[in-house]
């Protein structure tokens, strides 16, 4: 069974360090956990403008209709990816990440 371990800190410091790189076996684990279908809506990136802007959106359950886009919006590919791995922690975690 795969577990979340909130107070695993130094996870979300390597991701933040390195949201596109190669990360660690307990990263991966991580990461892996955070990407498991669910019953909420599951939060994403839609690519608007290729390589330059991105929005956020969220997944429905089950996936059968395209993602629900946000007023969010990025240009910044890092600081995107690092806003969704926020969000996805809050959700496996019940509370905020500590880490800005």
């Amino acid at each position: 069974m795969y577990r979340f371990d909130k107070t695993r800190l130094d996870l979300a410091r390597e991701f933040k360090a390195d949201p596109l790189g190669e990360h660690s076996p307990d990263l991966q684990y991580l990461l892996h956990l955070m990407r498991r279908p669910s019953d909420r809506p599951f939060p994403c990136l839609v690519v608007e403008e290729d390589d330059e802007r991105w929005r956020l959106a969220f997944l429905e359950p089950g996936a059968k209709s395209p993602p629900r886009p946000t007023e969010v919006v990025f240009t910044d590919l890092r600081e995107a990816e690092w806003y969704v791995f926020k969000l996805r922690w809050r959700e496996l975690a019940g509370e905020e990440l500590p880490i800005d």
